[in-house]
Parts: C-alpha cells; structure tokens; sequence
C-alpha cells in the first residue's frame, strides 16, 4: 500500500492551495484519513481528519480557512487550504488507517509529504 500526496507548493499569503494524498494498492477498507504537518524544529501536529463516514475535525489553527474531504472510489483524501498565512509553512503528510485485507486488522500508513510555502 502507498499514499501518495500532491499538491503542494509556493503561495503567496491569503491564496490557496489544494492537497490530495490518493492511497494505492491492495486495500480492503479506509477508515480514518488525516492531514499533518511539521515545520522545522516542531512537531508533527495534526490538522484535520475526516472518518469513513464524512465527519470532520480541525486544528484550532485552521477552522474555518481549511477544508477535509475524501472520494472513497477514488481512496483519496483532500485539503483545500484557503487564506493561507505564513505560519501555515510547512511539510503536510497525509495518513491513513485502513485494512489491506478483509482478516487483517486497521494498521496506519503515511504518504511522504508535500511542501507548503506561503510568503508575506
């Protein structure tokens, strides 16, 4: 199984950006899908998940200027990030939990990260 991530890029302050991280392989069933993101010298933060069933989170940071949502035909999860200030910088990682086959249990993957540049 791999998730790949794109989308990511150089942005100047309050543009946007659309993130997509598609999960590729035997897979019997997604369940959560997750967008991280780390800067240098921090750690990694979650900032949004959207389960199976559509229902959605977010970092305080970025309610209401970022959107989650997936396709589930397509396996793939997306952030629209939009008023993007300068500390959004960052590497964003996508992850996902979800069984490669219908006895295996839920493990967690991780796409390799896009990176997020917004200049002031």
């Amino acid at each position: 199984v791999q998730l790949q991530a794109s989308g990511g890029g150089v942005v100047q302050a309050g543009g946007s950006l659309r993130l997509s991280c598609a999960a590729s392989g035997t897979i019997f069933q997604v369940n959560a899908m997750r967008w991280y993101r780390q800067s240098p010298g921090e750690q990694r933060e979650l900032v949004a998940v959207v389960t199976s069933g559509g229902s959605t989170n977010y970092a305080d940071s970025v309610k209401g200027r970022f959107t989650i949502f997936r396709d589930n035909s397509k396996n793939t999860v997306y952030l629209q990030m939009n008023s993007l200030k300068p500390e959004d910088t960052a590497k964003y990682y996508c992850n996902a939990d979800l069984r490669r086959l219908s006895w295996l249990g839920t493990e967690p993957y991780w796409g390799q990260g896009t990176q997020v540049t917004v200049s002031s």
